[in-house]
């Protein structure tokens, strides 16, 4: 146990030297994290919600919504199939969680059932879809369970990515963006004291489409209820003096928002504009629609809202194009941003805020800091008293346990909360526990007429099973509470995991490597114990 062959003495210095170096940074006032790689040293460590300040939202999905688009998705296909069997129906439309109609001829059951059964989706493992018809000849098909279940687990997966892309734009850092139960997602972002915009981020689904104004219809029959058949109503988005307040467009989706690769903000004329770029799908859908369309007006709609509404001039062929619309350099950019960022399936519904004060966490931190020098002060007074230069011996892996576990959060990028503190307050009185046992098992072996190097090489060894037990045994517990906890349990079990490896490291090789090159300059006949 007291060997130390030469690349051992090399890793020990390489891990020393390489935690010092990551943590580093945090005992310096100057942030250089946004110009170094994140695997490379000069990031501080991440501070959590509780220790920097920020904004905590719980939001819910309406997943309904979802549900209800695929229900009118499947009746504008019935629709279609039914009409080119030239089917009479009557009655179609989405009604009581299912779609519903009556075929209008007996004789004409039979085939309709087989053509709704036919719109069964490929690929699926289990049904998804059922069908109903009675003798005579009311129909209803909906979604199986399991169906409905894919669909809104899928759309909160997607939900979760998109809002995770929307936060990651506006540069917050180290955001936690958990699932919460079936249909919630809870937000935690440091150092965002004021959370209006981000809510005003997520409250759009940003389901952005391109179609055409009715131009042979009448606003002021639209407005009092007769819209033209294939068409909607829609008001303006943000209109400007003397623009129009309500547009009458085509239901049908010349170009969808989903074929958008890019937007930008940008300026046209000096105004605030949003350019935009199509992938190749849409650059040939949309160069054809402003080719056969030219000097007529184009809606973009926005959340079934029209942003504007330009009048085509020439085709478009190129796949790109910008949106005018009295935006503020402010609103380009947050358009922009939700573009690139891709549109949520179902709206979110903010059900919880709470704003933690940059105060509060600095409070946090304050009494983190004093427990950790408390702690570290008690236990190198009981280490020098105990032990006396042993226990200095001790003290110094002490140092660099701690720097170690700093180094593996700055490096790891690890979130640190106030729960991650007490972790780290309790690694301190554990680093030593491991030394505890070794020089009492050497105390034990000088009692009993050992020599001095046969005393601490017999100590060493005995008692290495019994630290790597109970070490291996709390490991255990800090994996179980970071695989089942959430939020603040998990910021606990990262630091005490780090703090035992650490710990088992310094204990095993730091000072065992420091009491070695004692013995060897000093060659004691009685260990100062």
């Amino acid at each position: 146990m007291l060997q130390f062959p030469p690349w051992k003495i090399v890793v020990i210095f390489l891990v020393c030297l390489v935690g010092l170096v990551y943590a580093g940074p945090n005992t310096i006032e100057t942030d250089y994290s946004d110009s170094v790689p994140n695997f490379a040293p000069g990031k501080k460590v991440s501070l959590g919600l509780d220790l920097q300040g920020g904004s905590y939202l719980l939001l819910q999905a309406e997943l309904n919504v979802v549900i209800q688009e695929r229900l009118e998705g499947l009746t504008s296909d019935i629709r279609r199939a039914l009409r080119e069997a030239r089917i009479g129906y009557r009655g179609l439309g989405p009604s009581g969680g299912a779609v519903r109609l009556t075929i209008r001829k007996a004789e004409d059951i039979d085939p309709a059932r087989e053509i709704m059964e036919g719109l069964e989706p490929a690929g699926h493992l289990v049904p998804q879809l059922e069908v109903e018809i009675s003798d005579e000849g009311k129909a209803m098909v909906s979604l199986t369970d399991a169906a409905i279940k894919d669909a809104k687990t899928s759309a909160l997966q997607q939900s979760i990515e998109i809002v995770r892309r929307r936060i990651d734009e506006t540069g917050v850092r180290e955001p936690t963006i958990q699932r919460q139960g079936e249909d919630r997602i809870l937000l935690q972002l440091p150092g965002v004291d004021d959370p209006d915009r981000i809510k005003k981020l997520l409250g759009q689904t940003a389901k952005m489409t391109f179609r055409m104004v009715d131009i042979t219809a009448s606003l002021e029959n639209a407005a009092a209820g007769r819209v033209p058949a294939g068409a909607q109503l829609l008001e303006a988005s943000n209109p400007g003096p003397g623009e129009q307040q309500f547009y009458v467009v085509k239901r049908k989706v010349a170009v969808s928002g989903e074929n958008l690769v890019d937007s930008q903000p940008s300026f046209q004329d000096n105004q605030p504009v949003v350019s935009f770029r199509f992938d190749t799908v849409g650059a040939k859908r949309f160069g054809r629609v402003t080719g056969e369309n030219v000097g007529r007006p184009f809606a973009i709609v926005l959340d079934n809202k029209v942003i504007s509404a330009p009048v085509i001039r020439e085709p478009i062929p190129g796949g790109s194009g910008i949106i005018s619309g009295n935006f503020t350099v402010a609103s380009a950019n947050d358009l922009a941003l939700l573009l690139r960022a891709g549109a949520l399936p179902a709206p979110l519904v903010v059900l919880e805020e709470r704003t933690v004060g940059p105060g509060l966490g600095a409070d946090s931190i304050a009494a983190g800091k004093l427990a950790s020098v408390i702690g570290m002060v008690l236990v190198i007074g009981f280490m020098i008293v105990a032990y006396g230069l042993f226990g200095v011996f001790a003290i110094i892996a002490l140092f660099f346990n701690v720097t170690l576990i700093i180094g593996a959060l700055s490096a790891l990028q690890a979130t640190l909360t106030l729960p991650g503190i007490a972790g780290i307050v309790l690694t301190i009185g554990m680093a030593v526990d491991a030394n505890v046992l070794i020089f009492e098992r050497i105390r034990e072996e000088i009692l009993q007429g050992r020599t001095a190097i046969s005393a601490i090489d017999s100590g060493y060894k005995r008692a290495l099973t019994t630290i790597i037990d109970s070490n291996l045994t709390t490991l255990f517990a800090a994996i179980f509470l970071y695989s089942f906890g959430s939020g603040p349990i998990k910021g606990f079990a990262v630091t005490l995991a780090i703090g035992i490896l650490t710990s088992m490291f310094t204990a095993i090789m730091v000072t065992r490597f420091i009491i070695v090159m004692w013995l060897r300059r000093r060659r004691p006949s009685v260990v100062p114990i």
